[in-house]
């Protein structure tokens, strides 16, 4: 582990850019960034679109390190290289931003209130991988819907079987279990995860360091003691599918909470800009999240 990276990410003033849409929600970001489906044909077209909006986000002088600490990728990212790099050390060696991997196959169907993760098959192998493109750290995303005790709890404790496995391997995992913000007992559900949480964090070893990012918590600073916790590098918080402006607003609500926006970070960003334009709009996003995330 890169210790440069992980005082960085430990203590650094900034937010993580989520770079990371797979498979499934591919199509929908490039839609968002003015690309639809019918302008290609086939996954590798679609792949090849996706890493062009990704290096001309990584590449504008707006993805500064003074305001981005890291950044999150999906696998098909990661193999791809940027000016002749692999991205992640294009990031790492060009832009001083530590990478992340998204490193989960998505959602199984809901039951207890909730969607587990998918098996993720060949894990070992990706994070071997990963360890090889000089990857920091890796994420994978659960979905919280109902305010179901059971529920959460296998979210929590399969999120941290994992993680273990993760931390093993060299890295740092993003222990992503994601309350659903149209959920009628969100409150409830938040003090549900962070129970199961602490005990888990409790559980560790003293060497194993891990990230959390969690929705914005519908009671300000409700994460406090997570943010303290030892084990705990980093909180960080997903959009969720709120929009930038109320994303901001609410994240600079929560001391210690920083942001890890996906959509909210590339909105209004498209295909047709100029590269003035296109730069300008993506420094404005990034200075407002920046502001919200160190508030």
């Amino acid at each position: 582990m890169n210790a440069e990276q992980l005082e960085r990410i430990h203590t650094g003033k900034g937010f993580v850019a989520a770079l990371d849409q797979s498979g499934g929600s591919t199509p929908k970001a490039l839609l968002q960034y003015g690309v639809p489906e019918s302008s290609y044909s086939g996954e590798e077209a679609m792949y090849a679109l996706v890493h062009e909006m990704r290096t001309r986000i990584i590449k504008s002088p707006a993805f500064d390190s003074k305001y981005i600490l890291g950044a999150i990728l999906f696998e098909n990212t990661m193999d791809r290289e940027i000016d002749g790099l692999l991205t992640a050390d294009y990031l790492w060696e060009k832009k001083g931003i530590v990478p992340f991997l998204k490193v989960d196959k998505g959602l199984a169907e809901q039951a207890d209130g909730v969607q587990l993760l998918k098996p993720i098959d060949g894990l070992d192998a990706l994070l071997k991988r990963a360890v090889e493109r000089r990857i920091f750290g890796t994420k994978m995303r659960s979905l919280i819907k109902e305010a179901n005790p059971a529920g959460i709890r296998q979210v929590v404790e399969q999120q941290f079987a994992i993680g273990k496995q993760i931390a093993a391997a060299g890295l740092v995992p993003i222990i992503e279990p994601e309350v659903d913000i149209a959920s009628a007992d969100k409150a409830e559900s938040e003090k549900l995860l962070k129970a199961e949480l602490l005990s888990q964090l409790a559980a560790l070893g003293p060497d194993v360091k891990v990230m959390l990012k969690l929705s914005i918590p519908t009671e300000d600073n409700f994460y406090a003691e997570l943010i303290e916790e030892p084990h705990v590098l980093r909180v960080v918080a997903l959009s969720g599918g709120y929009a930038q402006a109320e994303a901001n607003e609410r994240l600079a609500r929560n001391n210690g909470l920083i942001a890890s926006f996906s959509r909210a970070l590339s909105e209004g960003l498209s295909a047709g800009q100029s590269d003035e334009a296109f730069n300008e709009m993506l420094s404005e996003s990034v200075r407002n999240i920046y502001e919200a995330s160190i508030k």
